[in-house]
């Protein structure tokens, strides 16, 4: 790994940056998003698609990339955005995989790659501007040069919505093994909290909940003042995402593992990112286990395997 490489526990993220343009009110407006590089197989050309009768407006068509059938959206559509005249001419279709599924999305030009810090990305608290796109559509906003904004958009939702991607939640063992004690959850997506939080409850755990890697750290310390140096007999497991603003879940893990207090509880990532790198990246960083969201038989297995052998151990 050179020394331009993202380290482990640094707190950044790449994004690829891409324009979507729209017209309003005769005016036409450049909107600045981003999409984490770890999400990009690549960027092509926008290729001859076969057009899918009855899929939604948004759907361009699907097309063949070495053997694997890809659908694409039109970014631009999905937003509820007009687009100009002339917009498609520099267009590109950024191929992505996350959650397992590949898929493509026309934007209307790939700018560069940003490298941003974490701590510098907010959540998305506001309505955007962006066509009828609400901020449930975005997991982030940081500000760049120019006194500009970009959006790391919710790509994820796209999947949903196109029903490509649904969590699976009914997968349970036939045999659920009950444990005791507290588990904690980060993750700024309050839907990915709500299938963890239930699944570990199916468990036996009593769950505390976190946002992000900051909220995180300060949980586990109040969780210290109550529980002293027992804690790691309480707290019997970590679920952390990997994508969350303010501190993403490697630097999260790396901070845990540092600290004497906190170091012997595992940590297990569950994110949408399924590309073995970011896998490599997470054992790295001190996890016990990388999780891609959300299959049920495998989140209960890993989990039930990991504190046992904590527990096994006397942790």
């Amino acid at each position: 790994m050179d020394d331009n490489s993202l380290k482990v526990g640094s707190n950044e993220m790449e994004l690829v940056d891409f324009r979507i343009q729209k017209q309003e009110d005769g005016d036409v407006y450049e909107g600045i998003y981003g999409i984490n590089v770890s999400k990009v197989r690549e960027i092509i050309r926008v290729p001859v698609l076969t057009e899918l009768p009855g899929t939604p407006e948004f759907i361009e068509g699907i097309f063949d990339l070495r053997d694997v059938v890809i659908p694409v959206v039109n970014l631009a559509k999905w937003m509820g955005i007009i687009e100009p005249e002339g917009a498609r001419k520099n267009s590109r279709v950024i191929i992505t995989e996350f959650n397992n599924v590949l898929i493509g999305f026309v934007v209307h030009e790939a700018k560069r790659i940003r490298r941003i810090n974490w701590a510098d990305i907010e959540p998305a608290t506001f309505m955007s501007p962006a066509g009828n796109l609400d901020s449930n559509k975005i997991t982030g906003v940081t500000k760049i040069e120019g006194d500009n904004v970009l959006l790391i958009l919710d790509l994820e939702s796209v999947v949903q919505d196109l029903g490509l991607y649904e969590p699976d939640v009914e997968n349970i063992p036939q045999e659920l093994e009950k444990f005791t004690g507290l588990a904690l959850i980060l993750d700024d997506s309050s839907t990915a909290r709500r299938i963890v939080k239930e699944a570990l409850i199916k468990m036996g755990f009593q769950v505390v909940e976190a946002m992000d890697g900051q909220e995180g750290l300060d949980k586990l310390d109040e969780l210290y003042e109550t529980y002293g140096a027992n804690i790691a007999d309480t707290l019997k497991i970590i679920i952390s995402d990997v994508e969350m603003p303010k501190m993403d879940g490697f630097h999260f893990a790396a901070q845990v593992k540092e600290d004497i207090r906190f170091k012997n509880i595992p940590i297990v990532f569950n994110s949408s990112i399924s590309d073995h790198f970011s896998e490599s990246r997470g054992v790295e960083a001190g996890g016990e286990a990388y999780l891609v969201k959300f299959e049920a038989s495998s989140f209960y297995n890993e989990v039930a395997r990991i504190v046992r052998a904590h527990t096994n151990v006397g942790v």
